[in-house]
Formats: structure tokens, C-alpha cells, sequence
């Protein structure tokens, strides 16, 4: 009598989300090391915005946001500590700018699509992604403020007003890098995407990044104290000469939430639409 050997089941890999996250962690920080263009784009950006707005514009604007600055070295130490915020804000748009890209280049490289197939937690890929560059916005903020404490900044925080600082920072980081995640995924090209984050680099422009709201029109003061990069400055700056942020603190808290709640759900629906092609 014949006996037919029943065949063993192969084991079938599963996904490990955490295992998964850092695996995609680590593929987006070597990227960084790879395309060392966007790396430096974050960090040279607001350093090149530093040098020049506070040593050319500096001795003017200085004795605009302090009215009893005196003119030269005085004016310009005064708007070092009025810019300083505002580049720390641009530094985690310029890493945003940089993941839109990155995203936007898995996409349309077919990179996705082989993810796919693999035994991959679906959301590691963008979860990866997001981490990279909260990651590299951190070390990116560490250099420009470093940079700015070479020129003479010297902030009134203490270790209290410190720590709020980096979490709101850090969940700036988190609600930017899920947006851009949204807009690169969205992009109909990579060049697309490397264009369209440009719009967060044009709002500390129209707020109180580099005047006060007060020195502007009116319909364009109204847009400045109603966009989201407003309050949040506002509530850097108070942190960082220890005061109290106030209303400001509660209104940017409330927009860094919204913000990455919906730009999170607007990630993983776009990321769901282009896998299941």
C-alpha cells in the first residue's frame, strides 16, 4: 500500500509593525545620506536667511520690533532674537519640503507597488517615512539654533519653557511631514511635489515671522492673525523670552492637532489609492 506524504505548510510571514517602522526608518535615513541635496536644503536654507536678515535687514527691522533699540549692533541683536522663532518654524517646512519629495519619488519609482507584495505593515512605509524626517528636522533645528547662539542669541527660557519648545516643535515636525507625505503622494510628478510645499515657506512671510502683524495692511493683517504659522511663532517667541504664551499657545496647539489629523487620514487614503492600482 502506497502512502501519499502530506505536504508540510510553509510558514507564512507576517508583518511586524514595529520591526517594519524601524526597518523603513533606517531605509529613509540612508536616503538622507544618499541625496545629501535635500538634506542640506533644510539646513542651509534658514542659516543663509539668518546671516542675511539680521546683519543686511537687521539694523533696520531691529529698530522696527524694538523701537528702543539703538540703530547698528543693538537693532540687529534685537531682530536675532525676534528672527530666531521664525527660522526654527522654516527649518521643519524645509524637512517637509524634502519628504513631499521623497514620497512622491516611492510612488511613481514602483517602489510602493513592491512593497505591496512583500510582508510589510502597510503602514511602515509612510510611518518610516515621517520619523525620517522629524529626525532629520531635529538635528536640522539643532544647527541653526547652534548657529544662532554663535551670532549672539541668547534666549530667557528656562528648562520648563525648553521642554514646551521641542514638543511643540516636534509635534510641528509630525503635522508638516504627514502634510507633505498627503501633497507628494497626491502630485501628478515628482517636480509636482517639490513645488508644491512652497506654499508653507510663503506663510511666516505673511505672518509674524519677520514684522509684526501690526505694521501691515488690513486685509492683510486680518490673513496673518487667522493662518496657522502665526500663532505657533508667537508661541516660540514667548517661550524663548519667558513669558507666558496665552491664547496663543491653545490656538497653535489647536492647529498643529487638526492639521495632522487630517493630513494623516489624507496620507494613508492616498496611500491606499495607489497601491491598490
Amino acid at each position: 500500500m502506497t502512502t501519499v506524504a502530506t505536504p508540510v505548510p510553509t510558514a507564512v510571514a507576517r508583518p511586524r509593525p514595529v520591526a517594519d517602522v524601524r526597518t523603513m526608518l533606517r531605509r529613509n535615513l540612508l536616503r538622507a545620506v544618499r541625496y545629501p541635496g535635500l538634506t542640506m536644503f533644510m539646513v542651509l536654507g534658514p542659516l543663509v536667511m539668518l546671516v542675511l536678515f539680521v546683519y543686511v535687514f537687521g539694523g533696520a527691522l531691529g529698530a522696527g520690533v524694538d523701537p528702543g533699540a539703538a540703530p547698528g549692533a543693538e537693532a540687529r541683536a534685537a531682530y536675532l532674537d525676534y528672527l530666531t522663532p521664525t527660522l526654527l518654524v522654516i527649518t521643519i517646512v524645509g524637512a517637509g519640503q524634502s519628504v513631499a519629495i521623497s514620497a512622491a519619488m516611492d510612488a511613481y519609482g514602483g517602489i510602493m507597488a513592491r512593497f505591496k507584495t512583500m510582508a510589510i505593515s502597510p503602514g511602515s512605509v509612510l510611518s518610516g517615512q515621517v520619523l525620517g524626517t522629524v529626525v532629520q528636522g531635529v538635528l536640522a533645528l539643532v544647527l541653526v539654533l547652534a548657529a544662532a547662539f554663535a551670532m549672539g542669541y541668547r534666549p530667557d527660557a528656562d528648562a520648563l519653557d525648553w521642554l514646551a519648545l521641542a514638543g511643540i516643535l516636534v509635534l510641528l515636525a509630525f503635522s508638516l511631514a504627514w502634510l507633505c507625505v498627503a501633497m507628494g503622494l497626491n502630485a501628478k510628478s515628482v517636480e509636482t511635489a517639490s513645488n508644491t510645499p512652497m506654499i508653507l515657506l510663503l506663510l511666516p512671510f505673511l505672518g509674524s515671522g519677520f514684522v509684526p502683524v501690526e505694521t501691515m495692511p488690513t486685509p492683510v493683517q486680518w490673513f496673518a492673525q487667522h493662518q496657522p504659522f502665526t500663532p505657533i511663532i508667537e508661541t516660540l517667541r514667548a517661550l524663548l523670552t519667558g513669558q507666558q504664551p496665552g491664547a496663543s499657545l491653545w490656538e497653535a496647539l489647536a492647529w498643529l492637532v487638526g492639521v495632522l489629523v487630517v493630513s494623516y487620514l489624507a496620507a494613508t487614503l492616498a496611500y491606499r489609492r495607489r497601491t491598490s492600482k
